[in-house]
């Protein structure tokens, strides 16, 4: 895999103890150095233009005038520091340069993931929330469509939060699929099954517990065929790794494996449907359990068979899978 990656990202300062440090990406880097065939790249950050373009203006003026006055909290989950504007950017470019290089289409140089903070998918078009500042997901969406280079992109959000940030910025779209698997009722409380916009957004919440077979039912039943209905040119993975049954700050049960068989599907979806791949860092908190999951990807992507769970998804699984394919039209 080619991994988007700068030192910039380390500048964001949350201070002693804050979950979102940059010993996340310390720790990713340290677990890739026993991986063959990883490449780093730095990318462009991403212009002002660029992230004006899913956010409101106010809203980039007041945070870049915040970090310039040296940051502090923007709400009590929530801090910047002096550095946080150019991470932010930096975070943005590398995805924006991840949904380029995925449509580029050269398999020979790999599959793209943006290692950048502050992860995005919780900033909302006007304000920052949830660690995130600038949306990176729905920049790098934004500006391969502005470019021409994609007229539908597909974002899979497996991160265990729900991305509302993203979710808001693309509701009314018809253009940008959002879907997102995540834990009910966790932070921030959004994405019920039955926020789906105007077709192009699939909200399922699985209840804490849920695991390998929960989270491979569901994208076998209703990501998948929601996103080749709707003929994706881009699949954008928003790839956060706090679901993994060892993360400090979640109650679900996905295995390092599980990432491993979730990359798996996606791959051979975005394969069928002749369109680009690329992900896009998200939460992950616990630092070893974070590292085996960037690093179970890329060895997926580089050719390690998965190994398919034993057990069967939870009981609530299937009633939430059912109601959602009926409300889809997927029978």
């Amino acid at each position: 895999m080619r991994f988007g990656y700068s030192e910039a990202c380390l500048d964001h300062d949350t201070g002693d103890r804050h979950p979102e440090s940059p010993d996340r990406l310390r720790a990713i880097r340290e677990g890739l150095k026993r991986k063959h065939g990883v490449e780093y790249v730095e990318a462009d950050p991403a212009s002002r233009e660029a992230i004006g373009a899913v956010h409101d203006p106010e809203y980039v003026d007041e945070m870049v005038e915040f970090c310039d006055d040296g940051g502090g909290s923007w709400d009590p989950d929530t801090v910047a520091s002096d550095g946080t504007w150019a991470a932010a950017r930096a975070a943005a470019g590398q995805a924006q340069w991840a949904a380029a290089e995925a449509l580029a289409g050269d398999p020979d140089r790999g599959t793209p993931f943006a290692l950048g903070r502050p992860p995005g998918h919780h900033a909302v078009a006007d304000d920052a929330m949830g660690f995130c500042f600038v949306n990176n997901a729905a920049v790098a969406a934004q500006s391969v469509i502005d470019d021409g280079a994609a007229d539908r992109v597909a974002i899979f959000d497996w991160d265990v939060h729900h991305g509302n940030g993203t979710q808001d910025i693309f509701l009314g779209r018809s253009d940008v699929l959002y879907s997102s698997i995540h834990e009910e009722g966790l932070y921030p409380g959004t994405g019920a099954a039955e926020e789906t916009g105007e077709g192009t957004t699939l909200n399922v919440p699985l209840p804490a517990g849920s695991g390998d077979a929960d989270f491979l039912l569901a994208i076998d039943e209703l990501v998948d065929p929601v996103t080749r209905r709707f003929d994706a040119d881009l699949i954008l993975v928003s790839a956060g790794f706090d679901a993994h049954r060892h993360d400090p700050i979640s109650r679900m049960r996905v295995s390092t494996e599980g990432y491993a068989l979730m990359t798996d599907r996606i791959r051979t979806l975005a394969r069928d449907l002749d369109a680009g791949l690329g992900f896009v860092l998200e939460g992950g908190y616990g630092l070893d359990t974070l590292s085996e999951g960037v690093g179970i990807v890329h060895e997926t992507l580089d050719g390690r068979p998965p190994i398919e769970p034993d057990k069967q998804a939870e009981d609530a699984t299937e009633p939430l899978i059912e109601e959602l394919a009926t409300r889809f039209d997927l029978g």
